[in-house]
């Protein structure tokens, strides 16, 4: 038997899952690909109507609570529809844990996972319930922001998300379902014969390179920076950058780039250093591919600062 494609749709409530899923459904095609079984764990705004359903061959199951959406529930559907691909609206208020650790009914295997985000309200849920909220789209594979205006701030939503998900694929879309093709804006100059990075926007800077290096190649940047340089690291590399918080401490983590010096034996390990160099894309086995490498200028002592911590926001 071939495997069964789930389609797995995060996001809280009222940020427009059912939306996609009709979209993806009904104007995008997939209803075409055989029986399908739309899995409904909370009730919102857009809603499915029997016609719609019939007519493209689509069975619809709602979920009234957490303890009813058990192993038993699925493989008791999946009995009773045989479904050849499923769409899954997965509660924005539920414990992402109970899906991921659930053992799925034989030859279903989650293919995508869409998460939808209400650009409205996402500085709200960011400053009150963070940790939740980047749950819903901590392993998505496709981010939607939707509602955008022109006061969304795009960069800060982009790198809040790639703090905690590199692979995320990121898409805006206005009110009216068009696509918001701004520019992101950066809170530094990026035409400067210097960039001077500071502290505040170390993190802003670090995610901006690592998803775009090709627009910093030859450009010339300075920052107060932390170096990773401990003996077993290869003769003439070592690794200057920050600790940056994500959501809370216990999501603290080291962000640096590889570093090319013929003079890092001169370069104490866990040092302070004001670092001027010129960044060049390169293939990097640290990067799995083609990434940001700095080539230093100038490299002189520094003062360890107030702050040790850069943050994403």
């Amino acid at each position: 038997m071939n495997e069964i494609p789930v389609y797995l749709f995060t996001g809280f409530m009222d940020s427009g899952k059912t939306s996609l899923i009709k979209d993806t459904l009904f104007e995008q095609g997939f209803a075409k690909e055989g029986k399908s079984l739309v899995i409904c764990c909370e009730d919102g705004d857009a809603e499915f109507t029997d016609e719609e359903l019939e007519k493209n061959n689509v069975k619809l199951v709602m979920v009234d609570s957490e303890a009813d959406f058990t192993e038993d529930f699925l493989k008791k559907v999946n009995t009773e529809y045989q479904p050849e691909q499923v769409f899954l609206e997965y509660n924005g208020t539920w414990q992402m844990g109970t899906l991921m650790d659930m053992e799925l009914p034989k030859h279903w295997m989650i293919v995508q996972q869409l998460a939808t985000v209400d650009a409205t309200t996402f500085d709200m849920y960011l400053a009150n319930m963070r940790t939740m909220i980047m749950e819903q789209l901590f392993s998505a594979d496709v981010v939607i922001f939707n509602r955008c205006d022109d006061s969304t701030d795009k960069g800060k939503y982009r790198r809040n998300v790639k703090a905690l998900n590199r692979k995320a694929q990121l898409v805006y879309e206005r009110a009216d379902g068009t696509l918001d093709e701004r520019p992101e804006e950066l809170p530094f100059d990026i035409t400067a014969d210097e960039i001077e990075i500071s502290d505040a926007d170390y993190a802003i800077w670090y995610m901006d390179c690592q998803d775009n290096p090709k627009k910093y190649e030859g450009k010339k940047v300075s920052f107060l920076a932390l170096v990773y340089n401990p003996d077993k690291l290869k003769k003439g590399i070592m690794v200057p950058g920050r600790f940056a918080m994500t959501c809370c401490v216990e999501d603290v983590t080291f962000i640096g780039f590889k570093t090319k010096y013929d003079r890092e034996d001169e370069i104490p390990h866990k040092s302070w250093i004001n670092i001027t160099a010129e960044v060049h894309v390169e293939f990097a086995k640290e990067y799995k591919g083609k990434g940001p490498v700095l080539y230093p200028i100038s490299v002189t002592p520094a003062e360890k600062p107030e702050d040790e911590l850069v943050y994403f926001s």
